[in-house]
Formats: structure tokens, sequence, C-alpha cells
């Protein structure tokens, strides 16, 4: 393998697993100052993520809405941007996916399913675009104008859930009128798991597809890499940036419809749950990368379905798994100054062994025209 090969699998592959390993660790270290084995706390994390196949398909429910929220921070940052607004568009999205209803009657079966997932992908896709207009025409900086606007999504899901959208049944959780039964996500045919695992799984090869794959996907990461550079060769920069987002913030949106058409049946502020911010760590230990993001994904949705299992052995609180997301978080963002050094030192080395094989040649040929000089003089004497 050669040098830059190793340096980018350092880069991509080993700092990630070094960050997350030193993030296990150092959640052992804090349960330990609680008076709690750090090896049961190792090997219950294990087994509540992976241990049977009950674990195996509660991992992969919770997976499916951390793909869709990873790629709304992964896509917008291809092209440059840094977007953490995915809580945002979930809500949007899952308020949209249970809104429609309340404009039309969707057909029952697949069709109405299909057009309460769009309309929740619609709104999730425009508010997310909204950053990207805010930061081309307006000069907004995108992470803190995606960020206020979550706020702002959080705001209205709450007004509308609580005020126009409220089913009258609904008295001591607002929510709004449940979706009919037939527009309802069903379960994967032998599985406990619905079908947002698919929508997640095929909407990131979809992405990767596009951004390594396609001549649009390749101008994005132009844009991303060097805007002033796409400008100059003629690429439409803006237009591309708003795609990028609109395109993350939809993904973020189908979230949203999904939780709802497939886990509450309805909008309820239990689909304020996080998940937005969960992808935002998702995304960035996959390095942005779409076909990454589903094994990283499943990783995380394993130590969310692994917290009620540290509950009940060890009395440990269910969100105690938020603080093993937070040493991830803060690790990884530390490995990013670590990013590019690996190269940095090959080089290095490669310019001294370069300089140490000239000097060794160097040496070779003084030696060879020492000695024929010598035999020179001795067949002269």
């Amino acid at each position: 393998m050669s040098d830059s090969r190793v340096a980018v699998v350092f880069d991509s592959v080993v700092l990630p697993v070094l960050a997350l390993a030193g993030a296990v660790l150092l959640f052992g270290g804090f349960v330990w100052l609680g008076g709690t084995s750090p090896t049961e706390t190792w090997l219950l994390l294990f087994k509540g993520a992976f241990g049977d196949a009950f674990s195996w398909q509660n991992t992969l429910q919770r997976a499916a809405p951390l793909m869709l929220t990873a790629l709304c921070v992964a896509i917008p940052q291809r092209a440059g941007l840094m977007v953490i607004g995915g809580e945002g568009a979930l809500v949007l999205g899952g308020l949209a996916c249970a809104g429609l209803p309340y404009l039309f009657a969707p057909p029952a079966g697949v069709m109405g399913t299909v057009l309460v997932l769009l309309a929740s992908a619609l709104a999730g896709g425009a508010w997310i675009a909204l950053a990207g207009v805010l930061r081309q025409y307006r000069g907004v900086n995108e992470t803190i104008g995606s960020l206020l606007m979550s706020y702002l999504a959080i705001g209205l899901f709450k007004h509308f859930v609580e005020g126009p959208m409220k089913d009258p049944s609904s008295l001591n959780k607002p929510s709004t009128l449940p979706l009919n039964e037939r527009n309802l996500l069903g379960l994967l045919p032998g599985y406990e798991v619905h079908w947002g695992l698919v929508w997640g799984a095929v909407a990131c090869v979809v992405a990767g597809l596009w951004l390594f794959g396609s001549t649009h996907g390749f101008a994005t990461r132009v844009v991303g890499g060097n805007a002033r550079a796409a400008r100059l060769v003629g690429l439409p920069s803006h237009r591309l940036i708003i795609t990028a987002c609109g395109l993350g913030g939809a993904c973020a949106g189908l979230a949203g419809g999904i939780e709802v058409a497939a886990v509450h049946t309805n909008a309820n502020a239990s689909l304020i749950a996080g998940l937005g911010y969960t992808g935002i760590l998702v995304s960035f230990v996959a390095r942005h990368n779409p076909f990454a993001v589903i094994p990283v994904a499943i990783l995380f949705g394993g130590f969310g379905s692994a917290g009620s299992l540290l509950q009940r052995r060890l009395d440990l609180p269910d969100a105690s798994v938020l603080v093993l997301q937070g040493f991830a978080f803060v690790l990884i963002l530390a490995s990013e100054a670590l990013r590019g050094r690996m190269g940095e030192w090959m080089v290095r080395q490669q310019a001294v062994r370069a300089e140490r094989v000239a000097h060794e040649t160097s040496r070779a040929r003084l030696a060879r025209e020492q000695a024929a000089l010598d035999a020179a003089r001795q067949e002269a004497a």
C-alpha cells in the first residue's frame, strides 16, 4: 500500500476508531467513579446493542433515523457548509407528515404513505435550503443560522401540535390526529424493524453514488473544496450549495416523517428526542461519507438501545449513554487536530529516505571513482 493510501486510511478509519475506543474507556472510568464495574458496563453495552436478535432489531430501528439526520450534515458539508440544524428539519418533517391529512385525505395504501413521506421531505428540504440561501445571499453563518432555525422550528412544531392541529382527545400529551392505519409504515417481513431502515440505507447509498459517481456530485465536492476556484471555472456555486442543503434537509425531514409513520403514528413532543443532534456525531465519525454513515449509525443506534439494559442491570440512568456520546463527540473533534498529520509525517520520512539514498549513492559513486583511480595508479606503476 502506498504512503498516500496509508495516510487516507489513518485519517478516515484509524482516527475515528481510536476516538470511539477512547470514548468507551472514558465512559468506563466515568461509571467506575460511581461505583460500577467498567468491565461489566462494557459487556452489557455490547450485549444490549448486539447480544441477541431482539437487541439487533432494537439497534437497527434506532439507527434508521440517524442515517438520515447524519446525511443532513454530510451532504452540505461536502459542499463546504457545516449545517447542524437537522433537528429542526426533522420535527418539521414530522409535522408535515402528520399535517398533510388536514389538507386532504391521502389515498389509503402505499401511495398515501409515499405522499405523507414526500411532504415530510419537502418540508425538511425547504427549511435547510433556507439556511443555505441565507448563507449565500446574506452572509449568515450556516452553523449558527441552522442551529437557531432549529429552535424556531421546534417552537412552530409545539405551536401547531398544541394549538390548531391538536387532537381533542389528546389531553395529557398534546398530539395531532393519528395517521390512517393504511398510511403507516409496516415492519420488514419476519423482523420487528420498520421499513424506515431500508429508506435510510437506500438514501445513504444513493447519496454516496451521487457524490462520488456523478458529475453533479463531483461539482458539489469541487465547490466544497474551493468555492472561489469553482466560480472561476464557471460552476454555479450558489445553486450547488443550496441544492446540497435542500437534499440534506430532505433527508432529515424524511427521518421525521418515518418516525411519525412508523413509530408514533402522530406528531407529538416525543419527536423532539435529539435525533438531529446525534446525527451530527454520526456524520463526524463517518467523516461525512454517506457510505460510512450506515455502520456508524448502527453503532450509535446500539449505544442507544443498550441504555435500558444498563438501567435494569446496573441501576444506571437510561440517559447515561448520552455521556458516552458526549465523550465520543469531544474526542472526534480533538482528533481533527491530528488529521493530515500522518500524511505530513510520511512526506517527511519519504524526504529523509530519499536524502539518505542520495547520500549513499553519492558515497558509492565516490568509492567507485576512488577504486578506479587506485587501479589506474597501480597499472601506471
